[in-house]
């Protein structure tokens, strides 16, 4: 590990503390593509917290009355992506600690990105377009996935949010195919690692820690 490198990393630790500590409480974000792990990460990660969890979408389907894909279908993206934008600022203010899960497109917007960046600590759950396609061949809710094509259409989308995905987060964990749990514990570990979380909660609270 190059001399440079650990003293970026070193930076971003001291960064996020910094952060917990101007805030108050923390909040965690988990941002990345439609389908890949966010809400139920989220659920289970603020479960290891104790703390309370929250999915920006269910937030914006209870304002709305009705699913996103009615509203998105009538109303059109820019419609829904205001909407989402105004419920990302609210969350990202709110100082309870709590775990955030984002919509997929919530990073296509500079002022998301700014509001869960400088907010929040950002952990972007990556997956290929092909883990994703695996996933989500079946699902029928998602409406920009409702496409002829849509691998190809995920790897549209993928080719465009990635770099803002990164932009937008601390720490980067790549899903492939392991358990809920592991995700997790790989979540939690990385924010041992930066001194968010006590170093007990990244470990399983079934398997011991390796000595």
């Amino acid at each position: 590990m190059s001399s440079a490198f650990r003293q970026r990393r070193s930076g971003q630790f001291r960064t996020l503390i910094i952060l917990v500590v101007a805030i108050g409480a923390l909040l965690i974000a988990l941002v990345g593509m439609p389908g890949g792990g966010k809400s139920t990460v989220g659920r289970q990660l603020a479960r290891r917290l104790d703390w309370s969890f929250v999915d920006a979408d269910a937030v914006i389907e209870e304002r709305l009355g009705e699913s996103i894909r009615a509203f998105f279908e009538r109303e059109g993206e820019e419609a829904f992506r205001l909407l989402e934008e105004r419920v990302i600022d609210e969350l990202t203010r709110d100082p309870q600690p709590r775990v955030i899960a984002t919509g997929g497109g919530a990073c296509l917007r500079d002022a998301n990105r700014r509001a869960l960046h400088e907010r929040c600590t950002v952990v972007y759950l990556r997956s290929t377009p092909e883990e994703l396609f695996r996933r989500l061949r079946h699902d029928t809710q998602r409406p920009l996935l409702q496409v002829g094509d849509p691998l190809s259409r995920l790897r549209d989308l993928f080719a465009v949010r990635d770099p803002l995905y990164r932009e937008c987060a601390h720490f980067i964990v790549e899903t492939g195919r392991p358990s809920v749990s592991t995700l997790v514990n790989m979540v939690l570990m990385q924010l041992e690692l930066a001194g968010v979380v006590p170093a007990h909660l990244a470990h399983s609270p079934v398997e011991p820690p390796r000595r």
